[in-house]
């Protein structure tokens, strides 16, 4: 299953936050890029099933004290 993180950061700690990301083995990262508009940064994993995605999500991006906020769309097909 394939998700799409959009993430929130706190002013000035967006590059800081999708090093982070990035550099974290636990996540099995296809994308991640710094945007414009109401999100600053969009991050599209994958994972085997809901249970492995919500460690993902919740345990590794949600935890890092940089982000304020994300949104999870998880893909249908």
């Amino acid at each position: 299953m394939k998700a799409y993180v959009l993430l929130t950061a706190k002013p000035g700690t967006s590059e800081k936050v999708l090093e982070a990301v990035k550099g974290a083995k636990e996540i099995n990262l296809i994308l991640a890029d710094s945007v414009y508009g109401r999100f600053d940064a969009v991050v599209v994993i994958e994972a085997p099933d809901i249970k492995v995605l919500s460690e993902m999500v919740y345990k590794l991006i949600g935890k890092h004290p940089d982000i304020t906020h994300t949104e999870t769309l998880i893909t249908l097909f």
